[in-house]
């Protein structure tokens, strides 16, 4: 056996086994390896039985003298054992396990862990973890599933962490050797690091809780630095090959433009439209992002941009990942451009556009912008909204639509990104802010409501949007009910909209909205919304993002702890968007979650918010299923700040000298696609 080995090689691994382990994305023995547990329960505390106290959490190392199944009034199964380590007895109990009876039977020895708890004066421990034994000698060996830190891993169904755990053992011994150290001694030696074999089989099965922290950092450490290799070999890359078109910027029409606009540009437009131009002046490609709230105004940023382009004869694409996104963008861009005779075309999957699109000055789309047969003919400013939700290589395919040069790259997000993540996952390009939102925005009035108030609630927004120019959000996590038990409370928006539509509501006009939907039937959905047609719109977290209503007050979410504050922030940013005041409440089935929750009642900054959720939740909460794009973490967090500068300090450090390291050359390679969510 080797790592490279498919993973049916393993002891016990049938064709069943194969495909369950498929689902954790374990394919070969090299995966099962790096398939690393997510915690490590503390059952090192190995004591005599006597010596034991309630409350503590130990191990027991004896033989059963005793086992039975006891049978309950409703006829389910409890097993009862006596285990003695010749000095004292411990009383032990499970739950529905009858073929306990059997696999342990009177005789056996075995080591018991849990929480130790007192009856009368026996010692009990229930429902602990159990290690069978062979003989009395082997009760003096360190165990696997007990008498240790032991690990924990992901599981699916019928792949539990003791299966995981028996296989990793057997396969570690034979195997570890094969794995190549890749960091060199200097730098394991600047950051204290340990071994990478070393790291691997402490990750698995620590000694103690000392040696787990050595393995973490080194292994969190390889996370970081495999990301920033990457990111510093592509800025580089950038920085020496992609020549671009310098554009010249005329600052008397562009200042025109901006008196001419209904509003002013606040500072941090202004400062952020300040970087972005003097880069688009160079002949070196842009390749920056922007990032600010919903509402701070980044479309305005995006249109002078394009502005300024279009004064040069030069064609720009702006590509969203939604087609309510990408029209929202066109009449947006169209109102701003078209009076200064900037021809603004839109391109969907919907929207029929001729392939050839030389004669417009600005293509606004959704991925119907990377098809093959769409052709631009001097395209040099590419603008990508919502960046994350696109991968690379789709990105990569819209700047390569350009003829001669390399377009420069604008990309845009209103997701707030904490400052560890965007040091980490966008180390390749140059950051801007819109840090303050337009002059007399005014903040969301928000509220965690409890659900003695539902009614109340529901009483409340009916009196707002009846017969008013008012309308509402009710926002739900699913689509359709799940059948999943732990996941009954979370509120589905099509059940939801029947039951609000026939009970709550039957004299307001509903509306439903869901990423399910076809297009078509999303912008008629939109349209009567923004008609005053519907009162109350019922929707999944597809109305996030490209859904302007400047009379939509009212951001009612379901669930809401299943949502990160970052995300809430942005749903509370699709209300608030008129004159008047706005509300955004907040329901939760989870008394747990009002704390994190409450934290949305005073913040109104994205980008603080994005850090509280780093903190209380991690980052894959923060950014959702699959992380949106973003890299995952096996071992590291996007909260330690100490360890991503070390990694990327070695990154700088070993990119000039990467040919002398070919195993570091080999992570340049797999850098690859990040899929979307």
């Amino acid at each position: 056996m080797n790592v490279n080995s498919p993973v049916h090689e393993v002891p016990f691994v049938g064709l069943t086994m194969v495909k369950r382990l498929k689902k954790l994305g374990i394919d070969s023995v090299l995966d099962l390896i790096y398939y690393f547990p997510f915690r490590h329960d503390d059952y090192s505390l190995t004591s005599p039985i006597s010596q034991i106290q309630p409350g503590e959490i130990a191990t027991i190392k004896g033989q059963i003298i005793s086992i039975e199944n006891v049978y309950t009034r409703s006829g389910k199964k409890i097993q009862k054992a006596v285990v003695s380590d010749g000095e004292d007895k411990l009383f032990v109990t499970w739950f529905n396990q009858p073929f306990l009876v059997k696999s342990l039977p009177q005789g056996t020895f075995v080591s018991i862990s849990g929480k130790v708890e007192k009856f009368g004066l026996k010692k009990a421990i229930t429902s602990p973890k159990y290690e069978k034994q062979n003989s009395a000698m082997e009760l003096t060996q360190t165990g696997v599933h007990t008498g240790r830190l032991v690990p924990v891993y992901p599981e699916t169904d019928g792949v539990s962490s003791k299966w995981i755990r028996s296989r990793v053992v057997k396969v570690l011994p034979k195997t570890i050797d094969q794995i190549e150290e890749f960091l060199p001694e200097e730098i394991k030696k600047e950051n204290g690091l340990t071994g990478l074999q070393e790291a691997i089989k402490q990750m698995h099965f620590p000694e103690n809780q000392e040696k787990l922290n050595k393995a973490r950092e080194r292994l969190g450490f390889d996370e970081f630095f495999e990301i920033q290799i990457n990111t510093l070999s592509r800025k580089k890359e950038w920085k020496e090959k992609k020549l671009a078109h310098a554009i010249s910027v005329d600052r008397d029409k562009v200042i025109s433009l901006i008196k001419s606009l209904p509003f002013t540009l606040t500072d941090a437009q202004r400062r952020v439209l300040s970087e972005i131009l003097q880069d688009l002046g160079k002949d070196k490609a842009m390749n920056r992002l922007l990032e600010g709230d919903v509402g701070s105004g980044k479309t305005v940023v995006a249109a002078i941009a394009c502005y300024v382009a279009f004064l040069n004869k030069f064609q720009s694409a702006l590509m969203s990942p939604t087609q309510i996104l990408a029209q929202q963008h066109y009449k947006t861009l169209t109102n701003i451009l078209a009076p200064l005779g900037v021809n603004v075309a839109l391109v969907t999957s919907d929207q029929k556009t001729a392939k050839d699109l030389s004669s417009f000055d600005l293509i606004v789309g959704t991925h119907a912008l990377i098809q093959k047969d769409i052709r631009f003919e001097n395209l040099a400013l590419v603008i990508v909204d919502e960046q994350h939700r696109f991968g690379v290589q789709q990105r990569a395919l819209l700047s390569q639509k350009a003829k001669e040069k390399t377009p420069h790259i604008l990309t845009m997000t209103a997701t707030p990104i904490p400052r560890t993540v965007a040091l980490t996952v966008y180390g390749d390009l140059d950051l801007s802010v819109i840090d303050e939102m337009p002059i007399g925005r005014q903040n969301v009035k928000t509220w965690v409501v409890p659900s003695n108030k539902r009614q109340a609630a529901y009483g409340w927004i009916s009196q707002r949007v009846k017969d008013t120019d008012e309308q509402a959000f009710i926002v739900c996590p699913l689509i359709e009910e799940s059948s999943f038990e732990t996941m009954k409370s979370v509120k589905a928006a099509s059940v939801e909209f029947e039951r609000l539509s026939n009970k709550v509501f039957p004299n307001l006009r509903l509306g439903l909205l869901h990423g399910r939907m076809k297009p078509k039937e999303k912008e008629e959905q939109m349209q009567k919304m923004k008609e005053g047609l519907i009162d109350i719109l019922v929707a999944t977290p597809v109305v996030e993002v490209g859904i302007d209503i400047p009379t939509a007050t009212i951001m009612m979410i379901e669930t809401s702890e299943r949502f990160g504050l970052a995300q809430l922030h942005q749903l509370r940013g699709r209300v608030g968007r008129g004159n008047k005041q706005s509300y955004c409440l907040l329901f939760s089935e989870s008394h747990n979650s009002i704390y994190r929750l409450k934290h949305l009642e005073n913040n109104y900054s994205g980008a603080t918010l994005a850090e509280l959720d780093l903190k209380l939740r991690g980052p894959g909460d923060l950014f959702g299923k699959a992380q949106h794009g973003y890299p995952q973490l096996k071992v590291g967090s996007y909260s330690d700040l100490e360890l991503i500068k070390k990694a990327r300090s070695a990154a700088e450090k070993l990119l000039p000298e990467i040919e002398k390291f070919p195993s570091i050359k080999k992570l340049l390679d797999k850098k690859g696609e990040i899929v979307p969510n």
